[in-house]
């Protein structure tokens, strides 16, 4: 049995000269058809890096994707979008707004997910951001209820999930930032994910973080995902002792390296946080990560958290016996 396999939760920062290309689109320098081939070239460096340290279940990086919500209000009918909100720190996106009945125009993130996955032999998660995030991150002028609007989402969503499967994708991983913010909503959140993972076959993995889990737990284990991927570096490992009031039971996504700190932890501190996981929860149901998407950091940055991610973890396993 495979144990304490590494991964990633999903984007990357992106390389300079495609933040250039982006810019020039926008100014109409380049074309479409000439940026999506400098983002797949980008697809491409990031699948090699991540082969190249030996991490065990790859991501795409996003490197074709701006915001998690935006991206797909750009894509799916239904929707439009609003001036610049702030999401939180210096960091804005597009707010978009539910205008009408929202509707994919055909498979979404399918065609890149294939891209990725034909230049590895190693599973790649198709990745998506949740209906409640979705709709959390959004304006609603058209369904009138959050419920309703989450719940007709959701189908959006599982749509995208079931066309991911049949293309191949082992691991789906469906994103929940906001599933923390609004604790009277949990019984809502696990409604609609009831209808994105509906009769899947793929592990699910369901990511979400920097929240107080607290007024969640262990309410979030009824989640009807494999996986929480939850971060853990950042908040030096406190819902560990959260878990210690009931026994947490499903696989996790344990985040040992904090994504918002341009400093790299120590060896020794992600070795550590592997370790005090493995005091409360079976090595085959931890997958040691990154606390959230990378792309927030430079590119070197990340590439040195990643690359500390499969060092600790290598080591941990070695010391244990695990390897």
């Amino acid at each position: 049995m495979s144990v304490l396999l590494t991964t990633a939760v999903g984007s990357y920062p992106k390389p300079d000269y495609l933040m250039q290309a982006r810019n020039r689109l926008r100014r109409k320098e380049i074309s479409r058809p000439e940026l999506t081939e400098l983002e797949r070239q980008a697809t491409r460096e990031w699948i090699e890096f991540q082969e190249q340290i030996g991490l065990d279940i790859l991501v795409d990086g996003e490197q074709y994707r701006g915001d998690m919500v935006e991206y797909f209000a750009e894509e799916w009918k239904g929707y439009a979008i609003s001036g610049l909100v702030r999401a939180y720190g210096n960091r804005y996106y597009h707010k978009p707004i539910i205008v009408g009945k929202v509707a994919r125009q055909g498979p979404t993130t399918v065609e890149w997910w294939q891209y990725a996955q034909s230049l590895t032999r190693k599973p790649v998660k198709g990745m998506l951001t949740g209906p409640y995030t979705l709709v959390d991150w959004s304006f609603d002028e058209y369904y009138g209820s959050r419920r309703k609007a989450c719940l007709a989402l959701a189908k959006v969503v599982h749509a995208e999930c079931v066309d991911l499967e049949r293309a191949g994708a082992e691991y789906i991983q469906i994103d929940e930032p906001a599933a923390s913010v609004v604790p009277a909503e949990i019984d809502l959140l696990i409604e609609a994910m009831a209808i994105v993972t509906k009769g899947l076959k793929a592990k699910t993995i369901s990511h979400m973080c920097y929240g107080d889990f607290t007024t969640i737990y262990p309410r979030i284990l009824d989640l009807p995902v494999d996986q929480l991927d939850l971060e853990m570096a950042n908040s030096n490992y406190d819902l560990l002792d959260v878990f210690k009031s009931h026994p947490y039971t499903k696989e996790i996504g344990l985040g040992i390296v904090d994504v918002h700190s341009h400093k790299l932890e120590s060896l020794a501190e992600a070795k550590a946080g592997i370790k005090r996981a493995l005091q409360q929860i079976p090595a085959e149901k931890i997958f040691p990560d990154p606390d959230c998407g990378l792309k927030t950091r430079t590119v070197d940055e990340a590439k040195a958290k990643l690359e500390l991610v499969v060092r600790a973890t290598r080591e941990v396993k070695q010391e244990l016996g695990l390897a």
